[in-house]
């Protein structure tokens, strides 16, 4: 292209499309440098190095007798805190003292994550006692049984049959809530079982009542689920080689289940009569 007019026409459609500067300083011969090898870009310098920043402190660890086993990562085995709950809660005379062993007890880590003890509520020379699964937050925070939505739908059902909390006693298999109200494990529940089986041993009621599949699983060791087990009389027989007469023992739906399952309030209420009954029954001339 060496007429200079076709030169200026490209460079006025150039200018037309946009391309008013020029990119180098230098005028190059495109047709002779088209296919010229295009030069690698510099190395990127080198980034400085940061310094190191200076090691924390080193703090001298505390003497293992004073450090709680959960710090230590030290997991006591479940069969070996059962024992030694079995232990504390057998050298407990009254309810009082079987509350303190319980407060002190170090075998069952919810107890570290739990904001309160729930030990239990009610009449402890009640001859009706009722047994829950684990405490929610409602029960985590005022340190008493039953006392949240699922509480107070109990508290209904109880005056529906002439009772309340003055003529029973409530607890729960575990005295502390599970993270997230999850439900309770096996090994939480076989560690918490010597406790609630002294309990049950101080108050002595007549007829027990057994609020849920997981507490009706724990106590009575039978695995069918609380479909099949409410309504029908069972013996709770406390631990192997327990001599004292067995106690019969109605499992109800959880009042939790009731809220969240309204239909099942008509066998629920069945259950009530026939616990009236039995209790009538147990205490009669009493």
């Amino acid at each position: 292209m060496d007429d200079p007019r076709e030169l200026r026409r490209l460079l006025a459609w150039y200018v037309e499309a946009g391309a008013d500067e020029a990119i180098g300083t230098v005028p190059r011969d495109r047709r002779t440098v088209a296919a010229a090898a295009v030069a690698p870009p510099p190395e990127p310098a080198a980034a400085p190095v940061a310094a190191k920043p200076a090691p924390p402190p080193v703090r001298p660890a505390l003497p293992p007798a004073v450090r709680p086993a959960a710090a230590q990562g030290v997991l006591v085995p479940a069969d070996a805190a059962a024992r030694t709950a079995a232990t504390l809660a057998a050298a407990c005379p009254d309810l009082p003292s079987l509350a303190k062993a319980l407060a002190a007890f170090e075998g069952c880590a919810l107890r570290l994550t739990a904001t309160n003890l729930v030990f239990g509520d009610g009449n402890p020379n009640a001859k009706l006692m009722l047994i829950g699964e684990a405490p929610g937050a409602d029960e985590d925070r005022e340190g008493r049984p039953f006392v949240g939505a699922a509480g107070q739908l109990l508290d209904r059902m109880l005056a529906a049959i002439g009772l309340d909390r003055t003529s029973v006693y409530i607890t729960n298999i575990l005295p502390w809530r599970p993270p997230g109200n999850r439900t309770p494990t096996a090994n939480e529940v076989t560690v918490c079982l010597p406790f609630l089986r002294r309990h049950i041993e101080l108050v002595n009621p007549k007829v027990l009542v057994v609020v849920g599949g997981t507490s009706a699983s724990a106590l009575l060791g039978v695995g069918d689920g609380i479909t099949r087990l409410r309504g029908r009389w069972q013996l709770y027989r406390g631990a192997p080689g327990n001599e004292r007469p067995p106690i019969p023992t109605m499992p109800i739906f959880h009042t939790a289940y009731l809220l969240r399952t309204p239909a099942k309030k008509r066998e629920a209420w069945h259950d009530l009569l026939t616990i009236k009954q039995r209790l009538a029954a147990e205490t009669a001339g009493n």
